[in-house]
């Protein structure tokens, strides 16, 4: 034993000096299995296979950084780190329960440049303020593909998530709360994608700061059940084609979707609630299947289309809104059908005079503000709905005209293109109007509004 001890004390030393007494390090790889044996031998080292635990203190993050090898995992007990934490190797950084990383209050408090690096079950916070560098409490550079982070509580920095070119990334289940001490135009996002392959952002819940989510030149991304509530946007979508934004719900934002300058998007079962301005808007998408969505109680448009082309919109339901579609710009080739259109003041606002009509295969829309009849029962109406006539339309062009709404001359306009169809202007027409409404369930995540829940 007295060889065994030797080499045991020499190899403690070694430990203590590098990690300050505080970190202990074991592992199975056949090249360091004779620190494995000295320190069971010893009994001084725990023996977690390629695990390095670090208590607090100055210094020891940086120290268990230096001393893990690529596959590791740093084990953070409860207790509060400094950074910033640069990690340039492949390692998995867990906290326990009360673990806590805190930047310096300028850059990025972890900044990821190594492929398959896990960030698990921290709270990190301290980020700088720089918009040009992106602050973050995690950055993951372009280098860092397949990266995680997961299961973390990122609170009061400028940017919650930075995915920056990291292919492959996933953040999911993170709680993500921003700056309020800007305005709101001048916070950060709670996650920012650009130039991101094959992201995936699910499961977290974003409030605070300027945009949940916001995506930049990309494609091949996946953004699901995501709860994001009183910002900007919920979800803010640029030039980003070929993706999914499915699940997610909006609330209490001023924007819950917005859709921008992108094709091939599939947007399935969002839910947005209360969302001051609009609720989803497509501005320029084009090629896009947008089904199932519930969009509630907005301030002014459930759905507003700019210029959105060649689109599928089946199943949603727009309710209580004062629009339920303004539809403009020349919006052209889209498929309308199987809707429901439930209590909005204005169901449809289009100024345009070419008809579009909105019904596929025998069946149109339900519209709640349609006194119809289906003698047959089959569950079509038995006579086409024009959502608007000519005095909507000279409404929206000439405002002032709505003290005249009452007058005698107004109501016999109105009553002559109702007697004789031929006299309304071209726009908007359901030549098969549904007689009962789509209903859409609340997911756990939207019903959790109901009782002012979060996350």
């Amino acid at each position: 034993m007295g060889n065994i001890d030797v080499a045991c004390t020499g190899k403690l030393n070694e430990i203590v000096a590098t990690a300050q007494s505080l970190v202990s390090l074991t592992r199975t790889r056949d090249n360091t299995r004779s620190l494995t044996d000295c320190a069971l031998a010893c009994g001084a080292i725990a023996a977690y296979a390629n695990v390095v635990d670090v208590t607090p203190g100055g210094g020891n993050l940086a120290a268990a950084y230096e001393i893990a090898e690529p596959g590791d995992t740093l084990q953070l007990a409860p207790g509060d780190y400094y950074g910033p934490l640069h990690i340039k190797k492949a390692l998995t950084v867990r906290g326990a329960a009360g673990a806590a990383i805190i930047g310096p209050g300028e850059g990025s408090v972890i900044i990821v440049d190594a492929p398959d690096v896990v960030i698990s079950s921290l709270r990190i916070t301290g980020s700088g303020s720089l918009h040009q560098n992106n602050d973050a409490g995690v950055k993951l550079t372009q280098t860092a593909a397949r990266a995680v982070v997961e299961d973390n509580h990122l609170i009061g920095n400028l940017v919650g998530v930075d995915v920056h070119g990291a292919v492959d990334a996933q953040v999911r289940n993170n709680t993500i709360e921003g700056r309020t001490d800007h305005r709101m135009n001048d916070r950060g996002n709670g996650v920012y994608v650009w130039n991101s392959p094959g992201a995936v952002v699910e499961g977290n819940y974003i409030t605070k700061g300027r945009d949940g989510i916001f995506v930049n030149t990309s494609r091949n991304n996946v953004f699901r059940d995501n709860r994001i509530e009183n910002l900007r946007f919920a979800i803010h979508y640029m030039y980003a084609n070929d993706s999914e934004i499915s699940g997610n719900v909006s609330v209490g934002n001023h924007l819950g979707f917005a859709l921008m300058f992108s094709s091939g998007l599939t947007i399935r079962r969002n839910i947005s609630i209360g969302d001051r301005n609009y609720g989803i808007m497509l501005n320029y998408t084009n090629s896009s299947m947008i089904e199932e969505n519930f969009v509630k109680d907005g301030h002014e448009k459930c759905l507003f289309m700019y210029n959105a082309n060649k689109n599928t919109l089946r199943g949603n339901r727009f309710e209580g809104c004062a629009i339920g579609i303004h539809f403009t710009a020349g919006s052209d080739r889209n498929k309308v059908y199987e809707n429901a259109f439930v209590g909005n003041r204005i169901q449809v606002k289009y100024v345009g005079t070419k008809d579009h009509n909105w019904s596929v295969e025998g069946k149109g829309n339900f519209w709640s503000d349609n006194a119809a009849f289906d003698i047959n029962g089959d569950g079509i109406a038995d006579q086409t709905y024009r959502p608007n006539d000519i005095i909507d339309k000279i409404l929206w062009t000439q405002p002032s005209a709505g003290l005249l709404l009452g007058s005698p001359a107004v109501q016999l306009v109105r009553w002559a293109q109702s007697s004789f169809p031929s006299l309304l202007p071209g726009g908007i027409i359901d030549t098969a109007p549904l007689m009962r409404a789509i209903e859409i369930p609340m997911s756990d995540r939207a019903a959790a509004t109901q009782t002012g829940a979060g996350g």
